[in-house]
């Protein structure tokens, strides 16, 4: 079943076009990737889908409603969770208040505890930490904080923004088997990863980005095997 189907979509920064006549679709259950350099529209991409920019055309189809014109809140509120580059969390309140206010859309609030729960058995640290402050813990901690912040909103669509940015390699394994057991849960992933072998080897299918365009797509297997991309992405 098709879960969101974004149909040529431009994104301007100001004068500055970031994003030419995009289209790309994501089926219910997937994990899809979009990799690409620095600076190719990757996190333009998600900023687009989760209301942070208006695209200047094209539209976006999210289980059959039309989000491109909507606010961040709105689609947070249908089922999008983007969860940003730079984690964004509250570094002055606690592991539980970050993770409470992550349930404050209308369907998460009624299922809070439950959820709460859930994600204590995916990150057990975080639940030995509970009342810690957020900006006190390790950068692994912090990423496995957002990632359970999106998921205190029950997301349908879970949107990652470089989730292994600045971590450990054990930490990096770590959270892209959170990213699969998630998934195998019944969450849909969009993944901007800038460890294109770690994307690409759990992802369904992708996409790759260069200078705001779509230059290909594939399943995840076989973009790993394209002599294009291990030469440009993997440096093989």
């Amino acid at each position: 079943m098709l879960l969101i189907n974004i149909e040529k979509i431009s994104t301007f920064y100001g004068d500055l076009q970031a994003l030419y006549e995009i289209s790309f679709c994501i089926e219910e259950g997937e994990i899809v990737s979009i990799i690409g350099n620095n600076g190719a529209g990757k996190s333009t991409a998600l900023n687009t889908i989760s209301g942070v920019f208006h695209p200047k055309s094209g539209t976006i189809n999210f289980m059959g409603n039309q989000i491109e014109k909507l606010f961040s809140h709105q689609i947070v509120e249908l089922g999008i969770v983007q969860i940003p580059e730079a984690r964004h969390l509250f570094p002055r309140m606690s592991i539980l208040e970050n993770l409470q206010l992550g349930a404050f859309v209308s369907r998460a609030r009624m299922e809070k505890e439950k959820t709460i729960r859930y994600v204590f058995d995916l990150f057990p640290p975080l639940e030995e930490r509970k009342y810690q402050l957020a900006g006190t813990l390790s950068g692994g901690e912090q990423q496995m904080l957002a990632i359970a912040r999106g998921l205190m909103a029950r997301p349908k669509l879970l949107m990652l923004d470089e989730p292994s940015l600045g971590l450990a390699p054990k930490i990096v394994k770590q959270v892209f088997e959170v990213v699969k057991q998630v998934n195998r849960e019944g969450i849909t992933v969009l993944l901007v990863e800038q460890n294109v072998y770690y994307s690409l080897n759990i992802s369904d299918r992708a996409y790759v980005l260069e200078n705001g365009k779509i230059v290909m797509q594939g399943s995840g297997k076989n973009l790993l095997k394209d002599e294009n991309v291990r030469r440009t992405y993997l440096g093989i």
